[in-house]
């Protein structure tokens, strides 16, 4: 196993304030690496930290072979990192804005234009190339600036909630660039306020509260963690609602709930609940537009570690403190 990143014991304080009190991690060559938390928990510090953009004042950390803080400008030759919010400057074109940053980093004129010219094609945005950035849509931006931390060829990437004030159609098209970074074997560690993002994009996620990593696995296997399953039944007719109830009472682990108009969902304890309701529902002529026994949901296992419903990262708070 190779890793690109890893780190161990990060600490860092802000005043009184403890962002990291000692987080280790570790995300293997060509893996997708989920970072969670609720606000203020230390995620962009700890983003910061492994970008050679903060200092730790404890601990220590290596991406792509290089220790952050002794050897910061082979890091930074390693890493590309796309914020928050599109950072490509307004007043230059598209293909300006890629030709500036090839040059930042030491191409050639010739080389940062083919550079740009392939990104640009690769994201889309070869017939927008000559407009000035100001004239982008939100999604367009956000290709762009993604387009932009890749110029280099980082072998790590940083992302740093991408996809944030993007519509879901618009966010689709950012998670298929994130899957084909991966595809080449790139390194991503991805932090989102989406944990719908983390369960279609990571391999593996960390959870960070207070500074401390309180959990870390699978997506998969932390809502095993959670325990139990849950039933939903949707039935075409909104009269069988009552027994579709009562059904689901006789095999739930507690009383079923309604979290729409038209379905019923109930906790159960395991695998044979869904055959014999399935049963019951043939025999007695119910017919469903929606069956399915699932596992809890990303945000379930979320609340459950951390006591937090899911909100939006506090870019002021930790921006400027965590």
């Amino acid at each position: 196993m190779t890793l690109a990143i890893e780190a161990h014991g990060l600490t860092k304080r802000f005043k009184s304030t403890q962002a990291l009190a000692g987080i280790d991690l570790e995300v293997e060559e060509g893996r997708v690496l989920g970072v969670l938390g609720p606000n203020g928990a230390g995620k962009t510090t700890a983003v910061r930290i492994l970008a050679t953009l903060l200092t730790p004042d404890s601990g220590s950390a290596r991406v792509a072979g290089f220790d952050v803080v002794k050897q910061a400008s082979d890091v930074r030759r390693s890493i590309g990192l796309t914020g928050q919010y599109a950072s490509v400057d307004e007043d230059l074109t598209g293909v300006e804005n890629l030709v500036m940053i090839g040059r930042l980093l030491d191409l050639s004129r010739i080389d940062a234009k083919a550079r740009a010219a392939e990104l640009l094609e690769e994201f889309d945005l070869t017939d927008a190339a000559k407009r000035l950035a100001k004239t982008y849509s939100g999604g367009m931006r956000r290709r762009l600036d993604l387009a932009a931390s890749l110029i280099g060829r980082p072998s790590v990437v940083y992302l740093d909630e991408p996809t944030t004030g993007l519509d879901p159609g618009k966010r689709d098209d950012v998670w298929d660039m994130v899957r084909a970074l991966v595809a080449k074997g790139t390194t991503v560690l991805l932090t989102t306020q989406y944990l719908e993002e983390a369960d279609a994009l990571a391999n593996e996620i960390t959870v960070i509260d207070h500074g401390r990593i309180i959990a870390h696995d699978t997506p998969q296997a932390l809502k095993r963690q959670l325990g139990g399953q849950t039933l939903e039944v949707r039935p075409v007719v909104a009269s069988d609602l009552p027994r579709v109830r009562q059904l689901l009472a006789q095999v739930g682990t507690r009383e079923p709930e309604q979290p729409a108009p038209d379905l019923f969902s109930v906790p159960v304890a395991d695998d044979g609940a869904l055959s014999r309701v399935v049963g019951e529902l043939a025999a007695e002529g119910i017919a469903v537009s929606e069956l399915s026994l699932r596992l809890p949901s990303l945000d379930e296992v979320f609340y459950s570690l951390t006591g937090t419903a899911n909100d939006a990262e506090s870019t002021t708070l930790e921006g400027a403190a965590l």
